[in-house]
């Protein structure tokens, strides 16, 4: 893929981009090394004063930075805005915690002292894709920075003016020179990145093939990796829910950047007893929601990001309902716009084998289950290799036990929407990816765990 803007509501090439030589690789790599000794040596306050510094940019800036990635992949503005927002939160939240965090912690044996000591690895790789071309580089790049370490980003080619930005921020935050740096690269250039001695661990959120090639060229030069990768999320609904709360949560889980969300509900299962309420007032509403301009206020779901995407979808809706899937609105192009639009589209009566019982949907297509009791629920949540959020309704406490206890996910959200939060640890297990971001857990993943003893 060319390094390139291309507007996904029009199809408008906007600006392209010459990916930067290996001299300049290199380059570059020398100089994060060369940054590294003498930053891990900054104090947790200056550090501190730096990000805070970031989160004031990100707030002051926020409808500028807004438009870039409307701009670049198709996301409404107001959703963009709120991104900008919400990576000053993670800006703030570690400038205020990352001390507290890494502080030694003490230890009982035979030692007359001995604690643990957290401290930096180095140069770490962030290979980030587009769909959250801010959010998803900040909360790594804002507990990494407080850690000691310094960032590279490998972004997605398609937001090559965000990733621009993003270093742009850290630079005027007032970060040293080679703290932050973006690389105008393609994946055809990751393995040289990686490979490289000065370069000590990486991380990834994408797609489950960009994730195991990363973490197959990580594992031959024996170098951490955390990996965020896909989901299949179900949404749980129960006989004893809230069911107006649970419709309404759930446009909004599956609508979430035009249905471009490794945490977006996908899966949406039902009880019987209260199946039919629940599609009657889940379809109103999809057939109620505003396609269009991104960048009007009023649009409730502008476009998918690249026609791939949108061709690679429509593939997947028109194979399962030729497999015997219920299609009941949606499901095929816009004839009359351009760009890579995709209408509100609902799948029911799946048969295992096509494409919508056990693949991942990336876009605004809802599809939904019937099952007889919990034990089915459970069974049909746990039936897929992902497993990365799930959210559940019921208001019976035994029943929010078991599934808290038995859904195979890195998060289980009880009566409420899977989101991230800088407060809590964030990640996925089976083929949705490992390690954790956020939270106290999000910033020990790249540190040196140090055993201390001294007689």
């Amino acid at each position: 893929m060319a390094i390139a803007t291309i507007n996904p509501a029009t199809g408008e090439t906007v600006k392209t981009f010459e990916p930067i030589a290996d001299a300049v690789i290199e380059s570059k790599l020398e100089l994060a090394a060369k940054t590294y000794p003498e930053y891990r040596r900054t104090s947790f306050e200056e550090r501190a004063q730096w990000l805070q510094k970031a989160a004031d940019i990100l707030e002051r800036d926020s409808e500028k930075f807004g438009k870039i990635m409307t701009l670049e992949m198709g996301k409404t503005l107001k959703s963009a805005i709120a991104e900008a927002k919400k990576c000053a939160l993670v800006c703030r939240y570690y400038a205020e915690n990352a001390a507290k965090f890494l502080a030694d912690v003490p230890g009982e044996t035979d030692a007359s002292k001995c604690f643990v000591r957290y401290q930096p690895l180095g140069p770490i790789l962030a290979v980030m894709p587009w769909n959250f071309p801010f959010w998803q580089v900040f909360r790594f790049a804002a507990p990494a920075l407080m850690a000691g370490n310094v960032g590279l980003l490998k972004h997605a080619s398609n937001v090559p003016q965000c990733a621009l930005a993003i270093e742009e921020i850290f630079t005027e935050a007032g970060f040293p020179e080679g703290a932050f740096q973006t690389l105008l690269i393609g994946s055809n250039k990751v393995a040289k990145v990686i490979e490289d001695d000065r370069v000590k661990a990486a991380t990834l959120t994408g797609s489950e093939p960009a994730g195991a090639s990363l973490a197959s060229l990580a594992g031959k030069n024996i170098k951490k990796t955390v990996l965020e990768l896909g989901g299949s999320d179900p949404f749980i609904v129960l006989e004893s829910a809230d069911i107006e709360a649970a419709i309404s949560t759930g446009v909004s889980a599956r609508m979430l950047n035009a249905g471009q969300s490794c945490i977006a509900a996908k899966r949406f299962i039902l009880a019987e007893a209260i199946a039919d309420e629940f599609i009657k007032g889940f379809l109103a509403k999809f057939e109620a929601l505003k396609v269009g301009d991104p960048m009007d206020s009023k649009t409730d779901l502008g476009p998918l990001a690249t026609p791939d995407i949108l061709k690679e979808l429509d593939e997947q809706v028109q194979v399962s309902v030729q497999k015997g899937a219920k299609l009941l609105t949606g499901g095929s192009f816009f004839p009359d716009r351009s760009g890579n639009f995709y209408p509100p589209t609902i799948l029911t009566d799946i048969p295992p084998g096509c494409p919508a019982y056990q693949d991942e949907f990336f876009g605004p297509v809802a599809l939904v289950f019937r099952v007889a009791n919990i034990d089915e629920a459970i069974e049909l949540a746990n039936s897929t290799p992902f497993g990365l959020g799930a959210s559940a309704w019921t208001t019976k406490t035994e029943e929010s036990d078991r599934l808290i206890s038995e859904i195979e996910a890195g998060a289980v959200f009880i009566n409420g929407l899977v989101k991230s939060d800088p407060r809590l640890p964030f990640g996925g297990i089976k083929r949705s990816g490992y390690g954790r971001e956020l939270a106290r857990e999000g910033i020990l993943e790249f540190v040196n765990v140090k055993t201390v003893w001294i007689k």
